[in-house]
């Protein structure tokens, strides 16, 4: 079970099982200093003697059984799969929700989702549907699940599966030195330009496989996250880097068309809050400590634009991913209270499961009435919706 903790910012004293999570280093530095960053001036609430940490157990266990009973009873197809029109992605974060959920590798819906997954496995390592026009998205998602569900027997596929996201990103491999914009950065694959989510997406499955912050293919990350970061500094001196300058993150520095639409008037990329949350876990996992610039920054627009109703920056687009990476995010830091800039002291867990039970449909799945990046798929927003609430534990365990 996980510790609670009961400092009033971001993080007091890191968890045990943060402390494993995220690493020796981190855990030091976090411990010692992070605290005063992220509290910042303002008030800070005096937490009530005996005071309750997280949500509701019967209002958590509800909520979690009704996105289960939608999954299994609904969203899975004869072949084991859920949506698979959208390729393995949305299999892979379902099982993965279930087995994070309490289903066991055993339970009939994840072993027919793990079977198709192995199915889905190509002669290049990667685990993707036929159009494989997201292969690195799928492959680190699949990897995730399989290591979710602790097979002996998959050892094989998952060397591959590392194998093949190692070799798509965008290094010295494929003519690219540090000065290049899109040096560490991984796309969908194939010459898809490299982006945040997709690079946060890499960092997390080799962090699942046992790979350290020094691994070489996560420090590479690292050099890209920073440069989608809206921070001048040494480690981001792309044209975007001052034009909003609050430190948040932004998807991608490699711009084209497309992009107009996520341009300030001055020119620069607007931060939003899916992007902001995997970009300060990347730092964490890649090993930037508490006193970095990166990471101050980062902690300051988490602190001034917390939101548990909005992707911040983005509104209803990619809301459930955005629950996703805040809650994950908030997790590896460890603490269980966020103050945000005017000082309001948050139980982040307690306050997202209220909000996503509150935009349950009575089914027990979620939907995003944005249809933007496939939310409107209940399969998918449900399985997101499932991976937050995995974070968000009651204290007691219920």
């Amino acid at each position: 079970m996980q510790s609670r903790n009961s400092g009033c910012g971001i993080v007091g004293r890191v968890s045990i099982v943060s402390a494993r999570s995220v690493g020796r280093r981190w855990l030091l530095v976090m411990a010692s200093g992070l605290l005063a960053v992220l509290v910042g001036v303002g008030p800070v609430v005096a937490e009530e003697p005996g005071a309750k940490v997280g949500p509701n157990p019967d209002l958590y266990a509800k909520t979690v059984g009704g996105g289960i009973d939608f999954l299994v009873s609904h969203g899975q197809g004869p072949d084991g799969s859920f949506s698979k029109f959208a390729g393995t992605g949305p299999t892979s974060l379902a099982v993965t929700a279930l087995l994070r959920s309490g289903r066991s590798a055993d339970d009939p819906a994840v072993a027919k989702g793990l079977e198709y997954l192995r199915s889905s496995a190509h002669p290049d390592g990667g685990v993707y549907g036929m159009l494989g026009f997201f292969k690195n998205y799928e492959t680190c998602a699949a990897i995730m699940c399989f290591q979710e569900a602790k097979a002996a027997s998959d050892e094989k596929l998952l060397k591959q599966a590392e194998t093949f996201i190692r070799g798509i990103q965008w290094d010295e491999d494929r003519d690219k030195d540090k000065s290049d914009i899109s040096y560490g950065g991984v796309g969908y694959g194939g010459k898809s330009r490299p982006d945040l989510s997709n690079t946060a997406f890499l960092i997390d499955a080799l962090k699942s496989c046992g790979a350290k912050a020094d691994d070489p293919a996560i420090q590479k990350a690292l050099v890209f996250a920073s440069r989608c970061q809206n921070l001048e500094t040494e480690y981001n001196t792309t044209k975007f880097a001052s034009k909003v300058n609050d430190g948040g993150f932004y998807y991608t520095p490699i711009v084209d068309k497309q992009d107009e639409k996520r341009q300030t008037p001055n020119g620069g990329l607007r931060s939003y809050g899916s992007m902001s949350y995997s970009g300060l876990k990347s730092l964490i996992y890649a090993g930037v400590t508490q006193d970095d610039p990166r990471v101050k920054a980062a902690v300051g627009w988490i602190r001034k634009f917390y939101d548990v109703k909005n992707n911040p920056g983005m509104g209803d687009a990619g809301l459930y991913y955005y629950y996703h990476t805040f809650a994950k995010t908030l997790s590896v830091i460890g603490d269980d209270y966020v103050v945000d800039a005017n000082g309001v002291k948050h139980d982040w867990r307690r306050e997202l499961t209220e909000e996503l039970a509150s935009r349950q449909n009575p089914n027990g799945s979620w939907v995003n009435s944005n249809r933007r990046w496939m939310e409107s798929d209940p399969n998918l927003a449900t399985a997101f919706a499932l991976l937050s609430l995995s974070y968000c534990r009651p204290a007691d365990g219920k």
